[in-house]
């Protein structure tokens, strides 16, 4: 009878195991999709132009991606920001993050970005759900969030933006 329940323990372990690994790690689900992007306030960043709440009311696909200058990660996607750029509008925020910094990486690795903000309070990106860096949202031309990509866009992410963008 104890090997009976043992076999039915083991056979529970390992259906739960087999159904975890067809789940998509990069798929996490966010309470914006669908919904109306939040409304925020941004510091500005150097002289570039301020990234503000109402720049998402224009009738156009927007791209809007958290980073900062110490997260690695950032640094990794940053050329496919540049390359979505020569398509879409791409807003910046500058998570907790020091305005010297932002406009030296900006010069140094180019800027994707139409208008920036710094998020230097973190109240922003709380506000948005982001809990960690880099996260990127695309939003419809009636500013509803359409899809959240968590972590760094890589070279294979972006026929999968462009899809969710055409």
């Amino acid at each position: 009878m104890k090997y009976f329940f043992l076999l039915i323990i083991m056979s529970s372990f390992g259906f739960m195991f087999y159904k975890g690994l067809k789940i998509d790690p990069s798929i996490v689900p966010s309470n914006l999709i669908d919904e109306q992007t939040p409304n925020f306030q941004l510091k500005k960043v150097g002289n570039y132009p301020l990234f503000d709440s109402k720049d998402l009311l224009k009738k156009e696909i927007k791209i809007v991606n958290f980073f900062a200058t110490w997260c690695g990660p950032c640094k990794i996607e940053h050329p496919q920001l540049m390359e979505l750029s020569s398509s879409f509008r791409i807003y910046g925020i500058a998570k907790k993050d020091n305005p010297q910094n932002i406009t030296k990486w900006l010069k140094s690795y180019g800027n994707p970005f139409d208008k920036i903000g710094l998020d230097n309070d973190g109240i922003s990106s709380i506000e948005w759900g982001v809990y960690g860096l880099p996260e990127t949202f695309l939003i419809n031309k009636d500013n509803k969030i359409l899809y959240k990509h968590i972590g760094p866009i890589m070279k294979n992410d972006l026929e999968k933006i462009n899809a969710f963008l055409k």
